[in-house]
C-alpha cells in the first residue's frame, strides 16, 4: 500500500483529507465524528467574537453543486474555548483552529484559542485591491506563535503576487478556496429564491467549482514556497488526487460530507490509495506539484491532434455521436472518425463513457 502521510509545518498526518470550516465541523461531537470517519487531520468551524445569526433556509442542493448562506459558528466563542476545542484533541491528528475576520476580532481570539491549536486558519473572505488588512490579520495570527495558514476567497485579480505578497510577510501556508459567489437560485414553483439570506443569495461549493479551486491551487502552489490545502468540489479519491497534483499538500472536504457523512473522508483516502498502488507510486508525496513539474516542459499547440477510437470497447452507444459539433464521427457500427472534418476539439475523449476514444 501506498504511503498517504504527509508532513508539513511540523504536523504529521496520517492521510491527506481533513474537513473544511463549516457544518461538518460545528461542534465537537462533529468533528470527532469526522476523525472517526477516516480524517488524518481535523479542522474547526470558524469562530469570530460572537455567535454568527445564520439566516434559513441555509443549505441546498441544486444541480451540478451546492448553495449556502453559512456563516461562521453559530455558537458563540466562549463555548468552543470552555467546552468544545479541549474535546476536538484526538491523538495522531494535528487540529487546525480557524478564526476570522478582521485583525481586531483576531487579537482578541489568539490568547484564548492558542493553547489547543497546533496551527491557525485565517479567513478574511478579501476580494479587493487593498491587502493591508489582511496583512493585519496575518500579524495579528502570527502572535500566536503557531503556523498561519491564510484562506483565499476567489476573485482577486492577481492570486499570484497577492500570495507572495502575505508570504514575505510571514504566511506559513494557504488554504484555497473559498466558495464561489453571491450566487442565485430561484424556485420556479413559486418564483422566490430558497436561501434565507435578505437578498436570497447563496454561496456556491460542491462539485461545480472544482475548476476553479484547481485554478487557484495551482497558481497559489506555482508562486509560493510554502505548503497549499486545497478545498473546493472534491468528493472522490481521483479528484483529491487531481488537487495535489495542482500542487496541494493536503485537501479538505465540507459539501461531500454534508450529503454524505462523515465516513467520506475514509473512503476518499481509500481511494486515494487504490490509486496509488494501480499507478506504480510509492508516496501520495511523489504527485504533490507534479501538474506544475509537467508544464515546465508542455508546448503549447493549435494543430488539432485526432482520437483514435479502440473498437474493442466501443459498445456503441452513439453518445460521441450526438455531441460532435463537427459531424465527423458516425457509427459503423463502431465509432468512426473522420480525420478531414474533425477539428481534434478532444469532446469525444471525455465523453465516451468506455474510455474507448482517446487523442
Amino acid at each position: 500500500m501506498a504511503n498517504l502521510a504527509v508532513n508539513f509545518c511540523g504536523m504529521e498526518f496520517i492521510n491527506p483529507v481533513m474537513p473544511a470550516a463549516g457544518p461538518p465541523v460545528r461542534d465537537a461531537d462533529c468533528v470527532l465524528a469526522c476523525a472517526k470517519g477516516g480524517a488524518g487531520g481535523l479542522v474547526t468551524k470558524t469562530i469570530s467574537v460572537k455567535a454568527a445569526e445564520v439566516p434559513r433556509p441555509c443549505m441546498e442542493e441544486i444541480s451540478g453543486g451546492f448553495l449556502n448562506t453559512e456563516l461562521w459558528s453559530e455558537l458563540p466563542p466562549e463555548q468552543w474555548i470552555q467546552e468544545e476545542y479541549v474535546k476536538c484533541r484526538v491523538p495522531g491528528l494535528p487540529l487546525i483552529v480557524s478564526l476570522g475576520y478582521t485583525a481586531n476580532e483576531i487579537t482578541s481570539l489568539v490568547p484564548k484559542v492558542s493553547n489547543f491549536a497546533d496551527a491557525l486558519e485565517i479567513s478574511t473572505h478579501y476580494v479587493g485591491k487593498d491587502i493591508n488588512p489582511i496583512i493585519k490579520s496575518l500579524k495579528a495570527a502570527k502572535e500566536s506563535g503557531l503556523p498561519v495558514f491564510m484562506k483565499i476567497s476567489p476573485g482577486i485579480p492577481d492570486v499570484g503576487e497577492f500570495v507572495k505578497a502575505l508570504e514575505s510577510e510571514g504566511a506559513d501556508g494557504f488554504v484555497a478556496i473559498n466558495s464561489v459567489g453571491p450566487c442565485l437560485h430561484i424556485d420556479i414553483e413559486n418564483g422566490n429564491p430558497f436561501m434565507g439570506s435578505k437578498m436570497g443569495y447563496g454561496w456556491l461549493s460542491g462539485k461545480a467549482i472544482k475548476p476553479i479551486a484547481l485554478r487557484h491551487v495551482y497558481e497559489i502552489a506555482s508562486n509560493v514556497s510554502v505548503p497549499v490545502i486545497g478545498v473546493g468540489g472534491i468528493s472522490t479519491g481521483k479528484d483529491a488526487i487531481e488537487m495535489m497534483m495542482a500542487g496541494a499538500s493536503a485537501v479538505q472536504m465540507c459539501t461531500e460530507p454534508i450529503l454524505r457523512g462523515p465516513k467520506v473522508y475514509g473512503k476518499v483516502a481509500e481511494e486515494m490509495n487504490k490509486w496509488l498502488d494501480q499507478h506504480g507510486y510509492v508516496s501520495v508525496e511523489d504527485i504533490i506539484g507534479l501538474a506544475i513539474k509537467n508544464m515546465r516542459n508542455r508546448s503549447f499547440s493549435t494543430t488539432p491532434i485526432y482520437p483514435e477510437v479502440n473498437k474493442e470497447m466501443c459498445i456503441s452507444c452513439g453518445m460521441c455521436v450526438e455531441s460532435c459539433a463537427y459531424q465527423a464521427i458516425k457509427l459503423e457500427p463502431k465509432a468512426c472518425i473522420d480525420i478531414s472534418k474533425c477539428f481534434g476539439c478532444g469532446l469525444c475523449v471525455t465523453r465516451c463513457p468506455k474510455k474507448a476514444i482517446k487523442l
